[in-house]
């Protein structure tokens, strides 16, 4: 079966509607931000509409980069395999200074994890996988269709959309823009971002060719093929390679794009014997900013729309996605009557300190890769010379501190510990994945938790499970029993949901003991852990992490 061509697909562009319309959600934006938050509130059984003034998927590379929380949330869409199986899984990274590698580094460094640290993967397969999936959801997408026009409402946003048709009024209840860095939603409803700009260009080359370069990600300060500047070099589906190359603020961006400007730069990093030949080149500058709200009575931003970073790290699409992963559950339960509209805040709050933790590492990065004094030179040249060598000289090494999901630790939705837990995961933070097993059968953990709250619950008493299973009817909860071997269960567990821990490896990561129990959000952050299964505690817990 041959792979849709996505960089040339058109969509269908959708009929302008003859009278004007309402709809509960609108979503503005069909990339990957959008669409994943399209389909998260479809699963959940809402009713989404999704406009874009486009009717094509990304050109080139873009977004390459998607970490393994991605990669998690996607499972959850069901589109993770689809993106695993064709992008390029990696671990291991490299940086070179000059001539010479200096450091190497395993982002995944355990096993027995579903997914790899990374994969990359040209944003329009992304676009594309994502687009298919929707539909089969039966979102709406609504190609060619541009807001041009913003109202805020204190209870809805009225847009006006211009299709290639004619114009037309959409009333949103809830209005969600993931419509990207340059956002015509922010500007029309006269809003800005803050930060900094960097005075840097910066050259993206995709070639194709034919070569033996493991799968990792390489970066190089100073090399002698391109002096003084620097250099990425990443692989990609269909014998793609993403090259980025540092060119200064002075470089003209009208003539660095020129192919015959570019191919040297090219051949003097892959040698004079490599052929290849060109699928993309752009230009690109940066800045890492973000606006002071996210929340605009029922106008919520989010990816890029509502902060951008620069390209070292990975930070952008990956955190847009955990955007949506966060907002989304908390949208369809305020819809659902389930829980009070203030429950949107702690997206705000929750969101805005991961785009803070995102800009601070991107700014970092930026600042060790083009230095802007002297000084900073000498220290970045230094910290790399010493890198071989020093064990603390390679924590100082930053070729972009690569993404990885935010811990929501002074969340309001969390349950303060009570007691004492050692273990990789904290209140707040991200579900960690474990092997697993029921009726003999691998599972893995992640893929047990489903669109509501999970309550895991590890070698427990019956008694106890028994009153903690009724909150199940009251709320919306799912009770996992976790066990190891050696725990028998009584009758009753035939009913239950259970899985065996046959290896110790999900009671090592959570720290467990028997009876200890565990509430995991749906966006699968634990926000609540007892060392004894207690229901009312775990109801009042429930409670507040619904934002009552």
């Amino acid at each position: 079966m041959l792979e849709t061509n996505y960089q040339t697909m058109k969509l269908p562009i959708a009929p302008t509607p003859n009278h004007d319309e309402h709809h509960p959600i609108v979503v503005v934006g069909a990339g990957p931000v959008g669409l994943g938050m399209a389909i998260d509130l479809a699963l959940r059984g809402q009713k989404v509409v999704v406009v874009d003034d486009d009717h094509h998927f990304s050109v080139g590379s873009r977004a390459i980069c998607f970490a393994k929380r991605t990669l998690d949330i996607w499972d959850r869409l069901g589109v993770g395999e689809r993106m695993v199986q064709k992008g390029i899984s990696w671990n291991i990274g490299k940086v070179f200074f000059r001539d010479e590698e200096v450091w190497n580094f395993n982002l995944l460094p355990e096993p027995q994890h579903r997914r790899p640290a990374f994969i990359n993967l040209q944003q329009y397969y992304c676009e594309g996988y994502l687009y298919e999936r929707a539909i089969e959801l039966g979102v709406e997408i609504r190609s060619k269709h541009k807001v041009t026009a913003l109202t805020n409402h204190a209870d809805h946003a009225q847009l006006e959309v211009t299709t290639p048709e004619g114009s037309y009024q959409l009333r949103a209840d809830w209005l969600v823009a993931c419509d990207g860095a340059r956002s015509p939603l922010r500007s029309l409803l006269g809003q800005s971002s803050q930060g900094r700009i960097f005075q840097d260009r910066f050259l993206i080359a995709d070639v194709r060719m034919k070569a033996s370069y493991p799968a990792e990600r390489w970066f190089w300060f100073d090399p002698p093929f391109h002096p003084n500047q620097s250099v990425l070099l990443h692989s990609q589906p269909d014998d793609v390679w993403r090259i980025d190359f540092q060119l200064g603020w002075d470089a003209d961006p009208i003539e660095e794009v020129k192919e015959e400007n570019v191919r040297p730069r090219v051949q003097a990093l892959l040698g004079a014997d490599n052929e290849f030949e060109f699928e993309w080149i752009s230009i690109y500058t940066f800045a890492c900013e973000r606006m002071d709200k996210f929340r605009f009575n029922r106008i919520l931003f989010a990816g890029d729309a509502a902060h951008r970073v620069s390209p070292f790290g990975a930070r952008g699409a990956n955190s847009g996605i955990q955007d949506t992963d966060n907002l989304a559950w908390k949208l369809d339960l305020h819809l659902r009557g389930l829980a009070p509209e203030s429950l949107l805040d702690s997206y705000c709050s929750e969101r805005r300190y991961a785009a803070d933790e995102n800009l601070s590492h991107s700014s970092r990065s930026t600042d060790f890769i083009t230095p802007k004094s002297d000084i900073s030179l000498l220290f970045r040249n230094t910290v790399l010379r010493l890198a071989k060598d020093l064990g603390f000289a390679r924590s100082l090494v930053n070729s972009g501190r690569l993404s990885t999901p935010s811990t929501y630790e002074q969340s309001p939705l969390n349950t303060p510990d009570q007691d004492s837990f050692m273990g990789s995961v904290a209140v707040g933070g991200p579900a960690t994945d474990a092997p697993l097993e029921q009726a003999q059968q691998p599972r893995w953990w992640l893929n047990e938790l489903g669109q509501g709250f999970t309550l895991a619950v590890f070698n427990p008493c019956s008694d106890d499970l028994l009153k903690v299973k009724a909150l199940e009817a009251v709320a919306p909860l799912s009770v996992v029993v976790i066990h190891t071997p050696d725990h028998s269960l009584d009758a009753a567990s035939s009913s239950w949901h259970v899985l065996t821990d046959s290896v110790g490896v999900w009671q090592q990561r959570y720290d467990a003991q028997a009876g200890s129990c565990y509430l995991f959000r749906p966006d699968q952050h634990l926000t609540a852990r007892w060392r004894q299964t207690d229901h009312l505690r775990i109801q009042a817990a429930l409670h507040r992490a619904c934002g009552h």
